[in-house]
């Protein structure tokens, strides 16, 4: 359980400074002793409070017009995730979990020393809403969102806003569809619940250090241990 509380309170701390970011930490940490079966429904009755929160917190700043599109495109990829999820290999899961992870942080971590582009084609656009909602399904991955909404938001709480409002509408949908594919069990509830006050404590310690941190410096540190912690999960269980 100590295990658990450390990678609750490591993850939300990292969803309130940056936004994102709190799978990613969850599942790495515990993936080398649980099951993403066990570890990702758990992770998402902890995360859905979070983006409700921050999503309140920054409602003047939500895009509809960015949120939308892709609300439709990770939904429709969510159902395909969920049945991988259930009936996948877990060791399969874990390596390609881990290979995933390295593939997100490098192009997280390229993100950050170039420009941004503003812009992203239609083409772009379907293909990270799709990829993201299968992801999303299988692990509650958001970090190819993130690629995406950093690229056509200017400011951090226009990321935060918009990134926030598509996961409230993808844990919305995920939620009776784990329940009703048996992965969402009351074990997993009553995980949830004794991991919620550290969840809680995580998402402020980290809102209340935006003042204080520099955010950029922090993204990338997280980004450069999520590629180390992804390489050496793909090791352990290769």
């Amino acid at each position: 359980m100590l295990w658990w509380m450390l990678a609750t309170l490591c993850a939300f701390f990292v969803k309130g400074l940056c936004g994102f970011a709190n799978t990613l930490v969850f599942t790495t940490i515990l993936s080398f002793g649980s099951s993403n079966l066990s570890i990702t429904p758990v992770e998402l009755l902890l995360g859905f409070p979070t983006n409700l929160i921050l999503a309140w917190k920054e409602r003047k700043s939500i895009q509809w017009k960015i949120c939308v599109p892709l609300i439709v495109l990770v939904l429709a990829g969510n159902i395909p995730g969920i049945f991988l999820l259930k009936n996948a290999d877990s060791r399969g899961v874990k390596i390609l979990f881990g290979l995933v992870i390295v593939g997100i942080g490098v192009e997280l971590l390229l993100r950050e020393y170039r420009p941004r582009q503003g812009k992203e084609s239609r083409a772009a656009l379907l293909a990270i809403g799709i990829l993201s909602g299968i992801l999303s399904g299988m692990y509650g991955i958001g970090a190819m969102l993130a690629a995406y909404v950093g690229r056509v938001t200017k400011a951090s709480h226009s990321f935060k806003a918009n990134m926030c409002a598509v996961f409230i509408a993808e844990n919305l949908f995920r939620l009776p569809m784990y329940t009703m594919t048996g992965i969402l069990t009351l074990a997993s509830l009553r995980q949830a619940a004794l991991l919620f006050p550290v969840m809680l404590a995580g998402l402020f310690a980290g809102i209340g250090s935006g003042n204080l941190l520099d955010e950029r410096v922090v993204r990338r540190v997280v980004i450069v241990m999520l590629i180390v912690s992804g390489m050496a999960l793909v090791g352990a269980v290769w």
